[in-house]
């Protein structure tokens, strides 16, 4: 039985302790045996549970994928404590020190006439802060663990600040014609389609830069009315006596049509 006292309400210095606890001889040794590669998805899993959370518009289920976040970040902190490098203090002092220099307009001389500014000037600082000397540096600089839509959103948009880009969406549609006959020669001949299909989905994502659709929420989308329409189609067959495994698949393309028809 560790010292630790019961509390009403706990705050932020109480979980840094008992984080420590856990990991600490006498502790949790499932904790203790943790790295940073370990929980590493643990910590996009959380991340993405709350957004989930923020998309049901939950205040109490946000408050509790929040804290399995904020665990994360105490967990990392934790470990690099252990080694000497820095504790849980020394990532808040990093992220102010961010702040206070990526908001001159707030804690500084420099005046902004709107939020369009205040991006451009974020932008500008952040390559200064990063040593992003050149365009290329700043695509470069876009992280490869997000999910692969965003980041090609990401680098096209840093692109487009170059200056590296269509003048409208018609430009990015022909592109997408173009990729999907690439794709079509590919599958033909047996070669190079991962790269094709890779070229296909990369100007799509252009094509929904253009139209201000978020590509990963309009992929999310696509999924769930797959999966409602494929319900109905399952619901159809049963109501048939049928089950969908033995009907063709001309059979199950006419109940698909039904389905899109409701």
């Amino acid at each position: 039985m560790v010292d630790f006292p019961y509390k009403e309400s706990y705050d932020i210095a109480d979980l840094e302790r008992i984080v420590a606890i856990l990991r600490a001889p006498g502790g949790c040794p499932w904790d203790a045996e943790q790295t940073h590669e370990s929980i590493r998805r643990n910590f996009l899993e959380e991340a993405y549970e709350a957004v989930e959370a923020i998309d049901e518009k939950s205040p109490e289920h946000l408050k509790e994928e929040l804290g399995d976040v904020l665990l994360q970040v105490v967990l990392h902190a934790r470990m690099e404590e252990e080694e000497g490098h820095f504790d849980l203090n020394g990532v808040a002092d990093g992220i102010c020190k961010k702040l206070i220099y990526r908001h001159p307009h707030v804690f500084g001389e420099v005046e902004v006439s709107g939020t369009s500014e205040v991006l451009s000037n974020w932008e500008e600082l952040k390559r200064k802060e990063k040593g992003q000397a050149t365009n290329t540096d700043a695509l470069s600089a876009v992280a490869r663990s997000l999910p692969a839509l965003w980041r090609a959103e990401k680098v096209q948009k840093k692109a487009r600040k170059a200056g590296f880009d269509w003048p409208d969406v018609s430009g990015a549609l022909e592109k997408v014609s173009e990729e999907t006959e690439e794709l079509r020669q590919a599958v033909a001949e047996g070669s190079n389609i991962e790269e094709e299909l890779g070229d296909l989905l990369f100007a799509a994502v252009n094509v929904s830069r253009f139209v201000h659709a978020d590509p990963e929420e309009a992929l999310t989308r696509a999924t769930d009315k797959f999966i409602d329409r494929f319900r109905q189609v399952e619901a159809l067959a049963k109501a048939e006596g049928r089950a969908m495994e033995d009907m063709t698949l001309a059979e199950l393309d006419a109940l698909w049509e039904r389905a899109k028809g409701r």
